[in-house]
């Protein structure tokens, strides 16, 4: 990330420094990809090969993205906070990066809808919910370990890149960090399965949504 690019991206209010972080890496690769530009088109297919792998095994990568501002953090002081983050930078930029791939339009948004679980629950008519879909859903929330969160998360970010759907990776790259911190998985798969009901229907699928049936992280196998 260039000093220029970091200074013309705008900034949200609420995110932690990896949020600021990723929403400034795609904020720059989403409008160098829409305008067909080489170096952000060659940074994202670089990037795609990490998605659903363990970020520091793919050396391949580490040059793409600039961590300074994590390091001059306070709030990452220390090996394994400084390891988490750097975790959920790569995986977050990967599955954004696939995400995008043969999509014109932005896979990035800023908007509530971009949260996991709606986005998810966006995959399905409203007032419906799509059995093998949820599963999947499910399972993700049920990751034990962080390269099993990725690979799952793969999995539905290819469903909606799919359906053309969206993500907040800016919120995703935080709840990553968080999940992967002390207590904080019950609260990342909390944060999903309340935003999983609380979305709504795509234009065109109908008023109604689904609200008989308990947030998804409590039917887990």
């Amino acid at each position: 990330m260039t000093a220029s690019a970091a200074s013309t991206t705008p900034s949200r209010r609420g995110l932690e420094v990896i949020g600021e972080l990723v929403l400034a890496e795609v904020s720059r690769l989403q409008e160098g990809y829409r305008r067909d530009r080489s170096a952000a088109v060659s940074s994202l297919a670089r990037l795609r090969r990490g998605a659903g792998r363990a970020p520091m095994s793919t050396p391949d990568l580490w040059g793409l993205i600039d961590l300074a501002p994590l390091h001059d953090a306070d709030c990452m002081r220390g090996e394994e906070a400084m390891e988490h983050a750097q975790n959920a930078v790569f995986a977050t930029l990967a599955l954004y990066a696939l995400h995008q791939q043969s999509r014109s339009d932005g896979m990035h948004t800023n908007s509530r809808a971009g949260e996991l679980g709606r986005a998810v629950r966006r995959l399905m008519p409203a007032g419906q919910l799509d059995e093998p879909i949820r599963k999947r859903f499910v399972r993700t929330g049920a990751a034990t370990d962080f390269v099993t969160l990725t690979v799952r998360l793969r999995e539905l970010v290819s469903l909606l890149r799919r359906d053309g759907i969206p993500l907040d990776y800016a919120l995703l790259a935080e709840q990553l960090y968080r999940w992967q911190r002390p207590g904080g998985r019950q609260a990342v798969r909390r944060s999903w399965g309340l935003s999983f009901h609380a979305a709504q229907p795509r234009p065109g699928d109908g008023d109604s949504t689904d609200s008989s049936q308990n947030p998804p992280e409590d039917n887990a196998q």
